[in-house]
């Protein structure tokens, strides 16, 4: 099979930046995931990630190729370890050796701010991942201190919003009361680390269960009527807003108030299977188009109005080898050849054309499309459409439900 060797990025950009970026935004950022057999080298990702105005990439992997390239760029990175590395991340030389050769060698070039331990363990309902989680985190916490990293570098995982019982209204947002004990003790690691909470939360996958019910508009932060929480009285336009409160008052609830939440993924597909209601380029860039001048405006959510929004918009590319339906290889803001799925309607203070130095001369640059990366098992599986799925038939579909009832 052949691929495209020939990427002049720059150009590319170029030619489309005043169509595809007409509106000013401050910060974004973006998940990065490799799971493709012809993407672009990491070198020629640079000027992509600056077109959008990101300022923050976060990797399912700690691939030293990508790192080194955004040397000296200003880029903030998170990086991951994968489930699969959970249960040896115990052994303290383990967790140093990883910490030195994966985060400690690119330090202070490469601005790795965060490394997540394991993506969406606790709704794999498996006790050993389950279990294997914390001292994980902690194990590779003490190697951060050891190495006198910890005030520069933090320790998280990421979680899918299945960890919630109840998240409608957004004030009575509740965690899963089997997972209560397990969250306890990573929220007060958390607290003790200054760490945030990070949330990977999709509207999109309430609209696909129940399109008929679910109000477009609402979850694409189109014009709507909104929905009133009665509790406090708060007016909400979007479900990712109501989403994240929910969040805030499941973590309110156990005694964490002031723990900061940040959007580890959000997104919306641009393609999908004929039981993928919602997939299209239009939806796709609507949800993140809005969301990003949401983001621009440096406003919080109904709930916590000052605190700054922390989101990673998934994802950067479509990603040819990802398993699941159509929707799970399109979800990207770019195609492989580096030309835009669709027009976000945004635009950057930094223009690429006079920034390409950061990553090399791309103009004539000559890429090999690159292999699948990411070796993280969490990413390829929950990822997946069907474990998404799973989670919102279990958790925000009968929140969806009340949402309509209370827009109709």
């Amino acid at each position: 099979m052949g691929f495209p060797r020939f990427f002049c990025y720059a150009s590319i950009i170029l030619s489309i930046s005043a169509y595809l970026f007409p509106i000013m935004v401050n910060s974004i950022g973006i998940n990065y995931g490799q799971i493709a057999n012809n993407l672009p080298s990491p070198e020629d990702v640079v000027p992509l990630v600056k077109s959008i105005g990101a300022t923050k990439v976060k990797l399912y992997d700690a691939d030293p190729g990508v790192l080194s390239a955004f040397a000296n760029t200003g880029v903030e990175f998170i990086v991951g370890l994968g489930n699969e590395y959970l249960d040896r991340m115990q052994d303290p030389a383990k967790a140093e050796a990883w910490v030195k050769q994966n985060v400690q060698a690119h330090l202070p070039a490469t601005k790795v701010t965060c490394i997540f331990v394991g993506n969406e363990v606790l709704t794999f309902n498996d006790t050993t991942l389950s279990d294997n989680l914390l001292p994980a985190m902690q194990s590779v916490h003490t190697a951060l201190v050891n190495l006198g990293l910890d005030k520069q570098v933090t320790v998280t995982t990421a979680h899918s919003l299945a960890i919630l019982e109840t998240s409608y209204p957004p004030s009575a947002g509740a965690f899963r009361e089997d997972l209560i004990d397990c969250l306890s003790e990573t929220l007060s690691f958390h607290q003790k680390t200054g760490s945030p909470f990070l949330i990977n939360a999709y509207p999109y996958f309430a609209y696909k269960g129940n399109p008929k019910q679910v109000s477009l508009d609402f979850v694409l932060f189109q014009p709507n009527q909104g929905v009133i929480d009665q509790a406090t009285n708060l007016h909400y336009d979007n479900m990712l807003y109501a989403q994240i409160d929910a969040v805030y008052s499941a973590l309110a609830s156990l005694g964490y108030k002031k723990l900061a939440v940040h959007i580890s993924e959000t997104g919306w597909p641009s393609k999908g299977d004929e039981d993928e209601a919602g997939a299209t380029p239009d939806n796709a860039k609507k949800y993140n188009g809005n969301l990003i001048k949401l983001m621009s405006k440096k406003t919080g959510t109904p709930m916590r109005p000052n605190s700054d929004l922390n989101i990673y918009v998934f994802a950067l590319f479509n990603e040819n080898m990802k398993p699941g339906p159509t929707s799970e290889r399109n979800y990207g803001l770019f195609k492989p050849d580096g030309t835009p799925v669709y027009p976000l309607g945004i635009s950057t203070n930094d223009v690429v054309g006079s920034n390409t130095t950061a990553g090399g001369s791309i103009g004539n640059a000559v890429t090999q499309p690159s292999s699948p990366t990411s070796s993280s098992t969490g990413y390829l599986s929950i990822s997946s459409a069907t474990e998404r799925y799973q989670f919102i038939g279990h958790v925000l579909l009968p929140a969806s439900f009340l949402l309509i009832k209370t827009l109709v």
